[in-house]
């Protein structure tokens, strides 16, 4: 899959100074061992002096900000550390919650096996989490961090009862249509698969200041599995 990706194919906003990509899923922000390609490699194909301003995991998908010169890189960074830049995530997540801008500020410790988990021995972080739809057995939920711990909002959600779908580091369920489709009918002998492949996150919005100080707001689509689940989600209800 990685191989057929064209980085021009992903840009969804750009100036002279970044570019907004919607990340796939699947593919590593950074260098990965296991796969030739990542978003790094890609974007300086396109620009050799690029750097990326933040990570997603391999796994989500949705916005980051790539910056095209070290001056737009050192703005974009210094926006991150004071906290100016705003970012929106979508998860569906295991249960029926109903948030409403509830606050999660657990401290978060990182593990020596590329996990985290929640410890007062561990770093600030801070989620506001708020839900957009709740189904059957299944919520949509906003979630707002402020700090960017590693797995933050995986652990912040999970630590509040509502790991995300998919995710089986932290208690995540695979979603299986047949569980909210009554008249679900598979072949023989033929094994159901989850619905999506991966824990159900998506970075959904990025609001920023470019270097000219205008304030920016990009969104990025659903990718086609996200957008199926929620609309099976919705359907069957």
């Amino acid at each position: 899959m990685a191989q057929k990706i064209k980085f021009t194919d992903l840009v969804i906003w750009e100036d002279e100074d970044y570019w907004v990509i919607n990340k796939p899923p699947f593919i590593s922000t950074l260098e990965d061992r296991a796969l030739s390609i990542n978003i790094l490699s890609l974007a300086r194909e396109e620009n050799p002096a690029a750097q990326v301003c933040h990570r997603l995991d391999k796994e989500t998908s949705g916005a980051l900000i790539i910056a095209k010169n070290p001056e737009a890189y050192r703005h974009m960074s210094m926006q991150f550390e004071a906290r100016k830049v705003e970012k929106v995530y979508h998860a569906v997540a295991d249960g029926i919650h109903d948030f409403n801008n509830e606050l999660k500020q657990d401290k978060i410790l990182k593990l020596s096996n590329g996990t985290v988990k929640i410890d007062r021995a561990g770093k600030e972080a801070t989620t506001t989490l708020n839900t957009l739809e709740a189904y059957k057995f299944h919520t949509l939920v906003e979630c707002k961090p402020l700090t960017g711990r590693m797995h933050q909002i995986r652990i912040h959600l999970a630590h509040t009862g509502a790991s995300i779908t998919g995710d089986a580091t932290y208690g995540g369920k695979p979603f299986y249509l047949s569980s909210v489709k009554k008249k679900f009918n598979l072949k023989k002998e033929v094994e159901e698969q989850p619905l999506i492949k991966r824990l159900a996150l998506h970075a959904y919005l990025l609001s920023f200041d470019t270097l000219k100080g205008k304030r920016e707001a990009v969104n990025a689509d659903y990718p086609k599995d996200f957008k199926v689940l929620v609309h099976q989600l919705e359907k069957n209800k």
